[in-house]
């Protein structure tokens, strides 16, 4: 009977150990915040013509903008997805983009194009957004106040509202003259680099107690994401923190729409990302990534789609694209919603 030795294998060493170790979060998000430093810097200072305030003035509004649709929409679908279980699902399944292009086809139809756009104030935009969030928040409340409440019943309703929406918004659409509607199609796409400096304060002041609101959460969104049943059980009142949630989402999607037009796919493609690339479930790492990504994105796809394609204004157009092939090769893999 003959025995053969096998060879003797020494572990690894620390060093080796620590080239195999996968990079931790916080790694991550300062690797993607010096990304984003450098986009910025490259956005701001590279291939300027004429006079440098004025094209720092523009380009610093546009920068304030891509903040608040990164934010809104990058964290704001990370957040939704965390409550509904499902990564597959948008906040505008709930109809709010639907209800905001409603509501600009009606504004158009009764007032005319011209007199809406002469009164593009804050008030306009603060109507706009609270008009959503009433109707996000009435539903939510309609649906979860019965005995039979669900999640799933809420967003078939969303879908319902939106189709019902959009229905209504084409049918007005159709007696518009075409001026107006050339106008109203103007204001139905995203829309970095026509957005109103004066609106930028009151953004950036929600986008703040947002923020703070969901950082203050962010481990009772830990714990949202194991599971109703799971959260109960550790003390959290799902509900409650459930409708909370919902409503935040409101605010920033509502706010975002109103302020930089609809980006159905954009928070979908940066939130699935965000997954990827933080290496980790936990909210005080993801909503950061989720949040970088998407100004990362915007800025750098701005500045290349400005100075290299020469094509400034269909960034938005592509990213909804590029979104929406996304979102269909996802739910083909996956096979359900």
């Amino acid at each position: 009977m003959s025995t053969t030795l096998s060879p003797v294998v020494a572990p690894p060493t620390a060093e080796a150990r620590r080239r195999r170790a996968p990079l931790r979060p916080a790694a991550r998000l300062a690797l993607m915040a010096a990304a984003v430093l450098l986009a910025v810097v490259a956005f701001l200072f590279l291939f300027i013509r004429g006079s440098f305030w004025f094209a720092m003035d523009g380009r610093l509004s546009m920068l304030a903008a891509m903040v608040i649709a990164a934010f809104t929409q990058g964290v704001g679908t990370v957040v939704f997805h965390t409550i509904t279980g499902n990564r597959i699902l948008t906040p505008s399944i709930m109809g709010l983009d639907s209800l905001y292009t409603l509501s600009q086809t009606v504004m158009v139809f009764v007032f005319g194009g011209a007199a809406v756009a002469q009164q593009e104030g804050i008030g306009k935009v603060l109507a706009q957004t609270a008009l959503m969030v009433v109707f996000a928040t009435v539903l939510y409340r309609w649906l979860f106040s019965g005995r039979n409440g669900s999640l799933y019943i809420l967003l078939l309703v969303g879908v319902v509202f939106g189709l019902a929406f959009d229905s209504i918004a084409v049918f007005v659409q159709r007696m518009l003259n075409p001026t107006d509607h050339d106008l109203l199609s103007a204001k139905l796409f995203g829309r970095m680099g026509d957005v109103n400096v004066s609106h930028l304060p009151v953004a950036f002041g929600v986008c703040a107690v947002v923020a703070v609101l969901l950082w203050l959460r962010r481990y009772r969104l830990d714990v949202l994401l194991l599971g109703r049943d799971t959260a109960q059980s550790l003390g959290v009142d799902h509900k409650r923190e459930l409708t909370l949630m919902l409503v935040l989402v409101s605010v920033m999607v509502a706010f975002s729409t109103a302020l930089v037009g609809p980006m159905t796919f954009f928070g979908f493609v940066v939130a699935t990302l965000a997954y990827q690339l933080t290496g980790s479930h936990e909210h005080r790492f993801v909503m950061p990534m989720a949040f970088l990504l998407g100004l990362f994105t915007l800025v750098a796809g701005q500045f290349i789609m400005q100075h290299v394609f020469y094509a400034a204004g269909f960034l938005t157009v592509i990213i909804e694209f590029l979104g929406g092939i996304v979102f269909l090769v996802l739910l083909l893999r996956k096979g359900r919603v």
